[in-house]
Parts: C-alpha cells; structure tokens; sequence
C-alpha cells in the first residue's frame, strides 16, 4: 500500500499494528540511448508496491511503500552530458538519515530501505541509525537480487551492469512506451567495478554497461515476476527472520562489488 494513499491516523495505526516501512530509493541519470532517464526510480518504487501487495497476499506482512527518492548521487554519468542530477552522498546520506528517523519517530519498527541504484552505498547510514535506535527501531539494507535472478533465468553469458538486457527487458515489459527500439547501442567494453572513481565514459560510448541487445519483454515479465517475488519474501523475513535481511545481505555467491550493480554477466 502506498503511504502517501493514508492518513495520518490510518499510518499511526498501521504502524502501531507492525507494519513494516519501505523507502525506495531511485536516481536520475542516462540509461543509454534507448532508454527514458527515469527507470531506475520508478523500477524500485513499481517493484516494492507489487512485492508490498504480494506480501501480504502471501504471508500476510503489512508492509507502506513511502513515495520514492528521485534523486541521489551518480557522479558516473555527468560525463555524458545531460539527463542526471547528482546529489553529494554525505547530502544524500543525510535526507535518507532523517527519512528513518521521521519513520522512528511515527512508531515504525521496521523500516526496509530499497535501493533503485545499487552504486548507494548507506551502509553507515543504516548501521548508525540501528546502533542509535536498537531496542527502538531497526532498518534494514538488503542488496540487489538481480544478478541471481538473470543468471537462473536468462543467458548467463550475457554482461550486465547499467541498462543492460535486464533493465531494457523490465523497461519492455512494464513501460514500452519509455524504450527508443531503434536506438539500442550493442555491448560496452569490459568493466572494472573496483575502479574507485567509476567514469562511465571510460567503459562505454553510449552510457550502456554489458549488452542490452538481447532484452525482450518477454523475458522482461519473467524477471520482473520473480524480482517481486523475491522482494516480497524479503519483506516476510523482515518480520519473521530479520537476522537474514540485515544490513548488506548479499545474495547467492555475489561479491559485494557485484551485487552493487550487475544484472548480468554470471560467467
């Protein structure tokens, strides 16, 4: 359910009965030649509303989407010249900060945070808000699924990394009218996600990181379905095994770095 949908009152008591808080947060920044600028946002918010209303379909959690966070730090992509707005981290740490302490404050003792961009870090933000608020409230900060989900449900010789044949699939299927067909550029060159101070222009001319060639919506609905499906398990062991959430829960065999970003690219 969306929190902004309620009233005050309705939140409180939602709060009051257990429901979990959910805050998504997106980013503006290119998604290469074909793609509008706004996925990374409203894929995290679409994709926490279904899991939400599935949670609850499932297993009964009660879980309030907050309205999404556009905006967040991707210094990666001015390179390319148009489409982002970049905010400071130690800016963005900030406004995330004081979004779970407003949460705190209205009774909400799980609050699960959702990154739209993987690159946002916020590991200190949310280990310092739990150490400060522990018996109150607690956030949690798990990482992305999608490179599990492509590689056991697509090719998994496909790169991935940023508008990829993940992003491009999802896009497909749940908004064609935001993909420029005729404009998908082929693969970008070989990424190194340990650089420490990522330019996106130094792996790609189009802003593409991996291969969106083989996307589909086909292949769009089968990814997204179990996306949802995994975010909303996610939401049912926040309530029922929270120690598995976490902070920076990582899945399947991922490194760190590439749990951050990746959608494809398993081999």
């Amino acid at each position: 359910m969306r929190f902004h949908s309620l009233t005050y009152q309705e939140i409180s008591a939602r709060a009051s009965a257990g429901a979990t808080a959910v805050v998504p947060l997106g980013c503006t920044e290119q998604q290469g030649p074909h793609l509008a600028i706004g996925f990374d946002s409203w894929f995290a918010e679409e994709l926490t509303l279904a899991a939400a209303d599935a949670a609850y379909a499932r297993f009964g959690v009660g879980a309030l989407v907050l309205p999404v966070l556009p905006f967040g730090p991707t210094p990666e992509h001015r390179g390319f010249g148009a489409g982002y707005v970049d905010l400071p981290s130690t800016l963005h740490e900030a406004i995330v900060d004081a979004v779970l302490r407003s949460l705190a404050e209205q009774g909400f003792r799980r609050i699960l945070v959702w990154r739209g961009c993987g690159a946002h870090g916020l590991v200190p933000t949310v280990t310092r808000f739990n150490e400060e608020l522990a018996g109150h409230a607690r956030a949690f900060l798990p990482s992305h699924p999608f490179h599990d989900v492509w590689c056991r449900l697509a090719d998994p010789d496909v790169a991935g990394g940023h508008a990829d044949s993940f992003a491009t699939s999802i896009v497909m299927h749940r908004h064609p009218e935001h993909v420029r067909g005729d404009r998908v550029p082929g693969p970008s060159r070989p990424m190194d996600w340990s650089d420490g101070w990522l330019d996106f222009t130094r792996y790609s001319d189009s802003g593409v990181i991996g291969d969106p060639t083989h996307a589909s919506p086909e292949l769009g609905a089968r990814l997204w379905e179990e996306s949802v499906t995994i975010v909303a398990e996610i939401l049912r062991d926040v309530l029922a095994d929270p120690d598995r959430v976490g902070v920076e829960h990582v899945w399947g065999d991922l490194t760190e770095e590439e749990a951050q970003e990746s959608s494809g690219g398993c081999s």
